[in-house]
């Protein structure tokens, strides 16, 4: 009995968790997907109800360069406006309707971009497959009355251009 007294302490002892430290691990990820405007949108105003980014229309098109340093990581998505994030009262409907085009690459590997995209109003989506720079153009038009072809109520206007970085 003398001897089992003691392997019964023992045993509850060892049973005993002991007190244990938790230890983190950190680290940051940066993107490697960085974006830039390298020209800001401009509407001009062809007739009293059209406002438009084309350049015969007095307008700018905005134009956004992304660059990618990791190939087959990163989805661009882009979408042109459908509303006014300022403007002056509007009582009737505005129609909206936009592109978004690759305009240049910087390598000749990136030139399927636009046909391999895809599209849902008013949201392009590419595969950026390849390291490197590709530069985007948004056409965006907004036509006021709902058809009818009513005038914008003087005043400022701005829409903005959504452009994401995507991780796949």
């Amino acid at each position: 009995m003398k001897k089992i007294i003691p392997v019964v302490i023992s045993l509850i002892f060892s049973a005993t968790p002991i007190l244990a430290d938790n230890i983190d691990i950190t680290g940051e990820v940066q993107s490697r997907c960085i974006i830039n405007t390298d020209t800001p949108g401009r509407y001009g105003n062809p007739n009293a109800y059209t406002l438009n980014t084309t350049a015969a229309d007095g307008g700018q098109k905005p134009n956004v360069r992304i660059d990618v340093s990791l190939a087959n990581a990163y989805f661009a998505q882009i979408s042109y406006p459908t509303s006014f994030s300022t403007s002056p009262s509007l009582s009737d409907t505005v129609a909206w309707t936009g592109a978004v085009t690759v305009e240049q690459t910087s390598s000749s590997s990136m030139s399927g971009y636009q046909a391999a995209s895809t599209f849902v109003a008013p949201l392009r989506q590419y595969a950026l497959t390849v390291a490197g720079t590709t530069w985007f153009e948004i056409t965006s038009v907004a036509t006021y009355g709902g058809g009818q072809n009513k005038a914008f109520p003087s005043g400022s206007y701005k829409a903005i251009v959504l452009v994401e970085c995507v991780a796949q």
